[in-house]
């Protein structure tokens, strides 16, 4: 059995490898990605822009402040918000106070995890009696999901089915969008990325109306995904977890890699 600390080690080298700096190819309509040093910017696809990077490249100190002011100048002068993902083990350690100097707001941290997708896929819970699984693509499907998103959050979510919609134009193999329904009702959804050229399949959404959590249909989407993905080649999961879905999927085999907190910009 492998130390859990060396798998720790071994899935954190993995994800910084194959995951941090990933683009896709072909980008979706309107997608632009740009390079200042050691970040990606993307924009373009869904409320405003993207700032991610595999590592600093020990920038720190002056340097580090002139490059995240460039961002925010950036940003602001198109009138843009721009989210910076931060993790917890990105360095220099002083990163989120320079960040907060230069404007940059924190939002909710949630915690990577990552495992085999075997164990996910061999997980069978079925979504509770009245609720069915299905695969969409179709533009009305993704403003259902949207809808049931805005609720649940109680704010505007109609740049996620436009994101999805690019996401799905630009390469409809790239990944799978999966709704669960009661009726004709949304009560939740999640969509699987297949990266390409990597290890990893990624697992997204898995918001649910509030009366309709606790009856499984969470468990039910993951496995639902992890099987599409293992029937793909796929050996890594990858979720950006939430306090109330991290421990099911510990239960389900995947391990707490590091964090993640978006930094926000707003002009």
């Amino acid at each position: 059995m492998t130390d859990p600390a060396t798998l720790l080690s071994a899935y954190l080298s993995a994800y910084d490898a194959q995951l941090r700096a990933f683009v896709p190819d072909p980008l979706p309509a309107g997608v632009t990605v740009q390079r200042d040093g050691p970040l990606i910017r993307m924009v373009g696809l869904d409320r405003g822009g993207f700032i991610t990077y595999r590592d600093l490249a020990g920038i720190d100190g002056g340097s580090l402040d002139v490059l995240i002011a460039r961002q925010r100048d950036h940003f602001d002068d198109r009138g843009m918000e721009v989210e910076w993902k931060l993790h917890g083990h990105d360095t220099p350690a002083d990163l989120p106070e320079r960040l907060v100097a230069h404007g940059f707001v924190a939002h909710e941290r949630e915690t990577v995890v990552v495992g085999p997708i075997a164990s996910l896929a061999a997980a069978l819970p079925a979504p509770p009696e009245g609720v069915s699984l299905r695969e969409v693509t179709a533009r009305a499907d993704l403003d259902r999901i949207a809808a049931m998103e805005s609720a649940v959050w109680n704010e505007p979510r109609g740049w996620l089915a436009d994101g999805l919609e690019k996401e799905i134009g630009a390469d409809p193999e790239a990944l799978t969008v999966v709704v669960a329904e009661a009726g004709d009702e949304v009560v939740s959804a999640g969509w699987v990325r297949y990266i390409r050229g990597t290890a990893f399949a990624t697992l997204w959404g898995g918001s649910t109306l509030p009366q309709w959590r606790r009856r499984g249909i969470y468990r039910a989407l993951v496995g639902y995904r992890a099987r599409l993905a293992d029937a793909r080649g796929y050996t890594l999961a990858q979720v950006d977890a939430s306090d109330d879905s991290r421990p099911i999927l510990e239960r389900l085999g995947l391990i707490a890699i590091t964090t993640t907190t978006p930094y926000v910009y707003t002009p």
